[in-house]
């Protein structure tokens, strides 16, 4: 097949569907991943689509990409009132017997004051929501693996070989952009590997973003919007509601 007519298929895939994956675009054309990893490389060097880790969106969509990354610190002076609904609404489903892990990240740190009271076993990467826990009584591990200074996680191949003994009744697991055409995604190879090793060993996987994740892609894939269920404080988008589980909690 000649590359311009591999680079037309390529365009009317991704524009009809708002997004490709690089293996479904390899199905469709019987063709390797480096010669379609080319063919994005260059359609998006000319404007004609966004190459996204894993495939490729339609440069039509009006989602925003960000490769923007805040620490703890300025993360935490963001949507705090909403920060604190969705905290609040997604600790009231811890239950007794739960095996949970909290992932970092400053809404699910809110939510350790608001866990009840009952027999809780918590996996963490987090180092200070581990201490947090411990201080409140409940038992709590804490993967190996190496510390993200920004984002106080622990990340890294240690990390994703620990999670993986585990089997979690439920996870609670912070993300940095939520789009109909991508799904759920982060700016950090590594905190998304984690985020996946997480989601592939849970029952019940929630996803908490407040209202400024939606319609927004950041550079890494961390799972479909199927995987779980979205636990925000509203959606403007009411698309999302159709196409996703998801929970207001500020409506």
């Amino acid at each position: 097949m000649l590359t311009e007519d591999r680079h037309s298929i390529i365009l009317e895939t991704v524009n009809n569907n708002g997004s490709a994956t690089l293996a479904e675009l390899c199905t469709l054309l019987d063709t390797s991943e480096s010669t379609i990893r080319r063919d994005l490389a260059y359609l998006d060097e000319k404007g004609m689509l966004v190459k996204v880790r894993g495939g490729a969106m339609s440069a039509q969509t009006t989602d925003s990409f960000t490769a923007l990354e805040r620490n703890v610190a300025e993360k935490a002076l963001l949507f705090n009132d909403e920060k604190m609904a969705i905290a609040k609404y997604a600790a009231s489903l811890i239950e007794d017997g739960d095996f949970v892990f909290l992932d970092a990240g400053t809404t699910t740190e809110k939510m350790i004051e608001f866990i009840p009271d009952k027999n809780v076993t918590f996996v963490t990467n987090a180092f200070v929501h581990a201490m947090k826990l411990a201080s409140r009584g409940f038992k709590v591990f804490v993967p190996a693996g190496e510390i993200k200074v920004t984002t106080e996680a622990i990340v890294g191949a240690d990390c994703i070989k620990s999670i993986s003994e585990y089997n979690f009744t439920k996870s609670f697991i912070g993300v940095n952009g939520i789009s109909l055409s991508v799904g759920l995604t982060t700016p950090e190879k590594a905190e998304a590997e984690v985020k996946r090793a997480v989601i592939v060993n849970t029952r019940k996987s929630y996803f908490l973003a407040d209202h400024s994740k939606f319609d927004k892609i950041t550079a890494v894939n961390i799972a479909p919007l199927s995987e779980g269920k979205i636990i925000t404080d509203r959606v403007e988008n009411k698309k999302y509601i159709t196409e996703a589980s998801v929970k207001e909690v500020m409506i």
